[in-house]
């Protein structure tokens, strides 16, 4: 069997399917590979974890019509707190200083993966091929062949442009011959869900600890997403700590601001690295998202990051297609989508990888400097204010974070 498409996305986690919705209505023929149905417990991008969305998220997510099937299930953050264990540096930035109704929204990967695949189903001109493997690439000057494994049965497909959506260890990427940089960073995330004695006022929570950062996330029902982040050692041994330990190591690295923690969920663990792909397209292929750049979770950027990675693509293959539908692999619009998205990535992987590298140096000057960086931040609004900014990104911000439609 064989079918010809415009655009086949491997990968339907987040960004996937949030490309597949973006496609929506451009005239153009879309495959879509996922290997895991997204309602499975085994899918790796719609599990138990939650996102923290920017405003830029989530106004690109309200243009493709996705936002009012996920709003019922996210929770305004109308402040963040940030701070440093030991010493008495903060810092605080409010939605109301900055004229906003809410600087983000926590938002359960469940519900956005039901909100988007529900999108999905109803989509016309998609097809989606799950759950199912690419078994082989064939990549040609004019086309990208591609062979898929659903069921027992094989299809080729044959496409203008395949885009890699396929996760941090994208094979993908690795058949186009893209190497990325990888830098463990020696800590793990323990993620679950935690009950406070006090109601967390839509307050979220970064404090940095000598182990790493702790974050905690405000949900709709009261209880907070805590994000504690140790070394691999330590974190194996989270896993099988008594609630009342668990929630006792908690409560010493974060103090008392929200009282006593009370109850504690599932816990699950994640490793933490830097993974870099060496170039963005190569060829008829384009990455994007985890596969193109995982981050370190500490500042919530990298959906985010990802989610323009799309608004970006789908922009431009709006722009370029005619009557024909145009040629959404055509070596310019990859280079021009280089180019666009150079300025972003460099910038948010930077200050991501700057705020890991500085907040886990265990020099005393580097302390120092920090605590004095946060409270000079807490008294400068223009530094609050640029903060703010990055919810849009660095550089050019996307139509579809303006609110603007590509059809």
């Amino acid at each position: 069997m064989s079918e010809t498409f415009d655009v086949v996305i491997v990968g339907g986690g987040m960004v996937g399917a949030s490309l597949a919705v973006a496609l929506e209505g451009l005239a153009l023929r879309i495959a879509l590979i996922e290997a895991v149905p997204h309602d499975a417990a085994a899918q790796p991008s719609f599990d138990e974890r939650t996102t923290a969305l920017s405003n830029g998220s989530r106004r690109i997510l309200d243009t493709l019509g996705v936002w009012s099937a996920v709003a019922p299930c996210a929770t305004p953050i109308a402040k963040i707190h940030i701070s440093d264990q030991g010493r008495f540096g903060f810092a605080r930035i409010a939605a109301a200083e900055q004229g906003q109704d809410a600087l983000g929204f926590v938002v359960p990967n469940r519900a956005l993966g039901l909100a988007l695949w529900s999108r999905l189903a109803a989509s016309q001109g998609l097809r989606v091929f799950c759950p199912a493997e690419v078994v082989r690439v064939d990549s040609q000057p004019d086309a990208v062949e591609l062979d898929v494994l659903e069921g027992g049965v094989a299809t080729v497909l044959s496409t203008r442009l395949v885009v890699a959506a396929d996760g941090a260890g994208s094979a993908l990427r690795t058949a186009f011959g893209v190497a990325a940089k990888v830098r463990d960073y020696a800590q793990t995330a323990v993620i679950t869900t935690v009950l406070t004695q006090r109601f967390h006022d839509y307050v979220a929570y970064e404090r940095f600890t000598q182990e790493g950062p702790l974050a905690l996330l405000p949900l709709a029902d009261g209880r907070c997403t805590l994000v504690l982040t140790l070394s691999p050692t330590l974190a194996d041994a989270a896993l099988g700590w008594s609630d009342q330990q668990f929630l006792a190591e908690v409560q010493s690295r974060f103090g008392f601001r929200l009282g006593r923690f009370l109850k504690v969920g599932r816990r699950v663990s994640y490793p933490l690295s830097l993974t870099r792909a060496s170039a963005t397209s190569r060829g008829r292929c384009v990455i994007i998202g985890n596969a193109a750049q995982s981050l370190h979770p500490v500042a919530g950027m990298g959906f985010n990051l990802g989610l323009r990675d799309v608004a970006s693509l789908a922009e431009l293959v709006a722009e370029r297609r005619g009557a024909d539908g145009g040629d959404p692999g055509d070596a310019t619009l990859l280079a021009d989508y280089d180019a666009w998205r150079a300025t972003d990535r460099g910038g948010i992987i930077g200050f991501t990888d700057g705020l890991v590298r500085v907040f886990s140096s265990p020099l005393g000057a580097v302390q120092r400097l920090r605590n004095l960086g946060l409270l000079a931040f807490d008294i400068l609004p223009p530094a609050k204010a640029a903060l703010s900014r990055l919810s849009t990104g660095v550089g050019r911000v996307p139509k579809l974070a303006r609110g603007v439609h590509l059809r």
